[in-house]
């Protein structure tokens, strides 16, 4: 038996953050309530911005409270500085995922600011959960944009990322994410830069969020996976994209990932037959929107055994 693979949706924020049409609250609890009735521990459900820069989160604190109601599910969501955690902290989400870049001019068009002043920023973060009552302080992530690419800057030295990584960690960080946000890596790449990332931070959990922007997605998650990576970002239907990023598409298909891992044999506690359906939510709220996915599109091979079932025989 292969070991078990964290599996984190983040398409209620990657997915809809430059999507034009707003989608309505009740259909992302109830995306959220069916993905994770499917199998999917972990749900990033939406970002702590003002509304005026991105509209799509205007009902944050809807859907914050709403996913919390859902037994056996994970909320997270993603904080941009000091207010977002202030007011994640004040909604009692589960876990907050801070996002820098690794790249100068990103960081500065993203969350408008140096990145040394956004690890000021997380140190900050840390000393305020940690004034939070035990028992109510939310898991804190360190999130690595543009680790592995830019949009402006183009490739991104190795020991950029480690420098980052490294002050995240030292900063208070519970774990890491390392995001390759404009899809530039290939798994040559992937390995260099988890297995330095591995080397200095390895003590906490470290995860990979990969877009699939040029057709290496999942050839980066097996890299990811020779080296010791078990938690993963992506999205049902392979919505997303940066809206500071040109160029940038969607994160890897969630359906697709799921099968790819069970095929291997991996343990990834999901239905992929009820993970497929979920899809129906969001073509009925979102009809214009562009859905990717190769299972969705062509099926289960033929008598074919989830890994669960081979186990089992």
């Amino acid at each position: 038996m292969r070991q078990k693979i964290i599996l984190r949706e983040v398409g209620l924020r990657d997915g809809l953050q430059i999507h034009p049409t707003f989608m309505a609250t009740d259909h992302k609890l109830a995306w959220v309530a069916a993905e994770a009735a499917a199998g999917i521990s972990e749900i990033e459900v939406t970002s702590y911005v003002p509304p005026k820069l991105i509209p799509q989160f205007a009902d944050a604190a809807e859907v914050t409270t709403g996913s919390l109601l859902i037994p056996n599910l994970l909320v997270a969501a993603l904080i941009p500085n000091l207010r977002g955690a202030q007011r994640g902290i004040e909604l009692g989400v589960q876990k907050l995922n801070f996002v820098m870049s690794v790249s100068h001019t990103h960081n500065l068009k993203n969350v408008r600011r140096e990145p040394d002043e956004s690890v000021a920023d997380f140190k900050s973060i840390v000393a305020l959960i940690k004034e939070q009552p035990v028992g109510k302080r939310p898991i804190i992530t360190g999130g690595l944009s543009t680790a592995l690419g830019c949009s402006y800057e183009g490739r991104v030295a190795v020991s950029a990322v480690v420098k980052r990584a490294v002050q995240l960690v030292q900063a208070g960080a519970d774990e890491l994410v390392v995001a390759d946000t404009v899809g530039y890596a290939d798994p040559i790449q992937v390995r260099d830069v988890f297995q330095a990332v591995l080397k200095e931070v390895g003590h906490v959990p470290v995860a990979a969020h990969f877009h699939d922007t040029r057709g290496t997605g999942l050839a980066n998650v097996s890299a990811a996976l020779d080296c010791g990576v078990t938690r993963f970002d992506a999205s049902l239907a392979g919505l997303g994209g940066c809206p500071f990023a040109p160029g940038a598409s969607g994160n890897i298909v969630m359906e697709d990932l799921c099968f790819m891992l069970d095929s291997m044999g991996y343990d990834t506690g999901v239905d992929l037959g009820q993970l497929v359906q979920v899809r129906e939510i969001i073509a009925q709220a979102l009809p214009d929107v562009a859905m990717q996915g190769a299972i969705a599109r062509a099926g289960l091979p033929h008598n074919y055994q989830t890994a669960a079932q081979r186990r089992a025989a």
